[in-house]
């Protein structure tokens, strides 16, 4: 699909329901938007791996330990976390670019790539926390409204409702596909 398909299925879309034409029109949209954090989630590992957040003094680091006032895993190269995020941001990211690739054009395995995307982030999302849920979070600072509301339910909630919409989807066109009988060539 060349941009300007893109772009007028996107206009033509407009006449869809909110959630088939969030679904639709995020196509593209939603695999960049989720390897977006790879700009922040790059240099977080390099800097674990060279040292650590709490240490660093950059522009980012501050990002990251303005995050850790809610999970100081994320100040101190927790090997979980560190772990986990050089997977999001190698496997991740380059699943995210070939789904982009998929959608634009329109290949067979595009579903297979958005559902494996979509289960290594929520695998991702449940081993970042499960772990520290195990021992009684104590890394956690649930005392303060913002970081537990805010930093941790919501932020992180987000990478499991944005993958569970797209399950959704690829459960749906999946279904879609194999509801018509097929013709056999004779």
């Amino acid at each position: 699909m060349k941009w300007r398909e893109f772009c007028v299925s996107l206009w033509l879309q407009c006449k869809a329901p909110p959630l088939e034409r969030w679904a639709e029109s995020g196509d593209v949209i939603q695999p960049l938007w989720e390897r977006a954090p790879n700009l922040t989630e790059g240099p977080f590992v390099y800097m674990s791996l060279v040292g650590n957040v709490a240490t660093s003094d950059n522009l980012l680091a501050e990002l990251w330990k303005e995050y850790g006032k809610a999970d100081e895993r994320w100040l101190y190269s927790d090997p979980t976390i560190v772990s986990l995020e050089l997977l999001t941001v190698v496997l991740d990211g380059s699943l995210a670019l070939l789904l982009v690739y998929a959608i634009i054009k329109d290949k067979h395995y595009r579903h297979f790539v958005q559902i494996t995307l979509c289960v290594c982030e929520l695998y991702g999302g449940w081993m970042t926390f499960c772990p520290d849920w195990i021992i009684g979070s104590p890394n956690l600072n649930t005392s303060n409204w913002l970081y537990l509301w805010v930093y941790l339910v919501f932020f992180n909630g987000i990478w499991v409702l944005v993958p569970g919409l797209l399950l959704w989807q690829s459960w749906r066109d999946l279904r879609r596909m194999h509801q018509y009988p097929k013709k056999k060539n004779r």
